[in-house]
């Protein structure tokens, strides 16, 4: 190769040929890392979202729980205090029985 004046002789053209396919491919790897790391952020951000979804259900599944909970330790007090006042109704009616 023979440079002279900017010019230049021999297999010059060959070369930036060589360097121009060189850099397409480069460009090319790093577009497919590109995509991939894209794909890789967007999967990854559709899974958060589902996790942050079941987060919710699994939020409002220990609410419910509470609430049943809650309900059966009422059932509970209301079961005694009508036992209590069946007891009662019992007694009275007894005691009505034997006047």
């Amino acid at each position: 190769m023979l440079w002279v004046e900017g010019m230049v002789f021999g297999k010059e053209e060959d070369f930036v040929v060589d360097r121009f396919d060189v850099a397409v491919a480069e460009q090319l790897k790093t577009m497919d890392r590109l995509l991939l790391l894209q794909g890789e952020i967007e999967r990854n951000e559709k899974a958060i979202e589902q996790l942050e979804q079941l987060k919710e259900e699994a939020e409002k599944l220990r609410k419910l729980k509470e609430d049943i909970e809650k309900m059966k330790e009422e059932l509970a007090e209301i079961q005694l205090i009508f036992e209590t006042q069946t007891e009662e109704a019992i007694k009275s009616f007894h005691l009505q029985e034997s006047i």
